[in-house]
């Protein structure tokens, strides 16, 4: 494994970059959630690399109290973290030579992933924990004047306007769902932050999607619900030929 940073944007992304013995066809980007890291999918990322693929995990700039980038948790916004997928994915396919990206996010991870796949003729496919496509309309419940804060911190991570005005802007909806390669999402049926009805309709949307509801699991899964994504991801792996 072998510590990167891939400067964009005038800010700079901290990875982990973990590459097979033989030349990968795929390269896998993995997305945390929010106030999450880089080190939060590491078995999933050498899972990946033991079957031959390029796995790279990221630090969202500003995307958690963690992050060494410099770049304020107030200052990021899912405009942002967009903005470092797409250098990611670019680093992670220059870097590794593969052919082609599959992306791998979790809660504002998986928003991220699903809205960057609509935008790269390069993604092969996607595989989202229960991605958080409430988090507009959570900010318009939360803000319904449209009047938002300078800051307001959630969850100890402090966030600024911007974050609001972009994430109140966004229909999900309309953003998603042209994706045409095969889609994975794994949401617990006891999901307190992001209702499972949204991954629900999201899988609805997509011409090739699959939603594996793990029945009393919450967000972020138990160590039961971790294996059953990693053994998700590996036969998504060999099903769909990414390796």
């Amino acid at each position: 494994m072998q510590d990167v940073i891939i400067s964009h944007h005038n800010r700079n992304l901290s990875a982990n970059l973990l590459l097979p013995s033989r030349q990968a066809r795929t390269a896998v980007v993995f997305s945390h959630g929010f106030n999450g890291s880089k080190a939060d999918f590491l078995p999933e990322a050498e899972l990946c690399r033991k079957a031959g693929c390029a796995a790279l995990c990221i630090d969202f700039c500003g995307g958690s109290v963690r992050d060494r980038s410099g770049f304020p948790t107030s200052a990021m916004t899912l405009g942002t973290e967009k903005e470092d997928l797409h250098a990611a994915a670019d680093f992670a396919l220059r870097t590794s030579g593969a052919e082609r990206v599959f992306l791998f996010g979790g809660s504002q991870g998986g928003l991220i992933s699903a809205l960057v796949a609509e935008e790269r003729r390069d993604v092969c496919a996607m595989m989202l924990l229960y991605p958080a496509l409430c988090i507009p309309d959570d900010w318009r419940r939360t803000f319904p004047d449209g009047k938002y804060p300078e800051t307001y911190t959630l969850w100890g991570m402090t966030l600024g306007r911007d974050f609001f005005a972009d994430a109140c802007a966004r229909d999900v909806f309309s953003q998603i769902g042209r994706f045409s390669g095969p889609v994975r999402i794994v949401h617990g049926t006891s999901d307190r932050i992001v209702p499972i009805d949204y991954s629900r309709r999201a899988a609805a949307r997509y011409p090739n999607a699959r939603l594996t509801e793990l029945a009393g699991e919450d967000h972020g899964f138990s160590l039961a619900g971790g294996i059953a994504v990693r053994r998700l991801l590996e036969d998504m792996l060999r099903e769909e030929n990414l390796i």
